[in-house]
């Protein structure tokens, strides 16, 4: 029997995290406790929200309890504390590489503006990651419930930093709703301006979604992209364009996108050839970090280390670090299994 080697040694990226949803669950009741926020009880049992995000009103239980997470965010400080121990979270999993997601304009309003919020959560970026050793990225997102006019806004600002640690455009939120080109010019600003186009898609809708973030919005990598597994040809275009797919095991089946962990098609997706950064989406609601997917995938799915380590050159082979850091990693990756 193949000896399993420590999933949380193994040297990683995450490219699937978002801002609010990245918090400890700690930090969450510590800062309504300070800013005497009141929080509902799905977030203050301590227990993961048992969520359901299939149909609106699922949805939009989700998506309230998010707001009341990070309404809890309200100064310089909580901003620096999130990132910093969401980097020493990172690290303890063997996260070496991290692409947070964040929508600067939902922090504005008490970060003095949406240009200060953005310089804010990037400074803080470069301090955790000095302090941590964890390189960190940030991907703009627009709201797709928002206007295609704020996120043509958010694109403009997002170009503007991209010297600066802004390293891709994404668009999130329930992409039942609207048509994926209305974002379309948004998207193209970015990619003009050297940005990674990395919007959401095929999580909560089927394979189409997929298609029409690859069509309209010229993804270079999806966020989630999992029911890309529905459509043979859609998993060869991944395949043959080495497309990479967000994929978060532990939240599809927590908002209900699967029943079960075993139903998540990751073998289909993996031996299809299409490439996959495993992510854990908002470990503040969904009770799980990166180490945990790697994890499931063992434990569920029957992955060998060797089929890890593939994974962990995958999520790596997609980020937007430096040639010299996706180097080093792939040979830390290399002697993890070799050890």
């Amino acid at each position: 029997m193949e000896r399993q080697r420590d999933v949380r040694s193994l040297p990683k990226a995450h490219l699937h995290l978002h801002f609010t949803g990245s918090m400890r669950p700690a930090t969450l009741l510590e800062l309504a406790d300070k800013h005497r926020v009141r929080l509902p009880e799905a977030l203050s049992s301590g227990e993961p929200p048992r969520l359901r995000a299939t149909d609106e009103r699922g949805w939009f239980r989700f998506q309230r309890l998010y707001d009341t997470a990070r309404s809890v965010l309200r100064d310089e400080s909580d901003i620096r504390r999130l990132v910093l121990e969401t980097a020493q979270d990172e690290a303890a999993d063997g996260s070496r590489w991290l692409e947070i997601q964040v929508d600067p304009t939902s922090y504005a309003p008490r970060l003095g503006g949406l240009i200060p919020a953005l310089e804010l959560i990037l400074d803080a970026v470069r301090d955790a990651s000095a302090t941590t050793g964890v390189g960190i990225r940030v991907l703009v997102a627009a709201n797709r419930m928002k206007s295609p006019m704020d996120a043509r806004t958010l694109a403009r600002l997002a170009v503007r930093y991209a010297d600066q640690g802004v390293v891709g455009f994404g668009l999130s939120n329930d992409e039942r709703r609207g048509l994926a080109r209305d974002f379309d010019r948004a998207f193209a600003i970015a990619v003009r301006g050297g940005l990674l186009a990395a919007p959401h898609g095929g999580e909560l809708s089927g394979p189409e979604s997929v298609r029409d973030c690859l069509d309209d919005l010229g993804a270079g990598r999806i966020g989630h992209g999992v029911r890309a597994a529905e459509d043979p040809r859609l998993m060869q275009r991944l395949a043959d364009r080495q497309i990479t797919c967000e994929v978060c095991p532990s939240s599809n089946v927590s908002l209900g996108v699967y029943e079960r962990a075993e139903e998540v098609p990751l073998r289909k997706l993996f031996e299809a050839g299409v490439p996959m950064a495993l992510g854990a989406d908002d470990p503040l609601l969904f009770g799980s970090r990166l180490a945990d997917q790697y994890d499931l995938v063992r434990d569920v799915h029957g992955f060998s280390d060797a089929e890890l380590a593939e994974l962990a050159r995958q999520s790596v082979r997609a980020t937007r670090a430096p040639d010299a850091v996706r180097k080093q990693l792939l040979a830390d990756i290399d002697a993890w299994l070799n050890a």
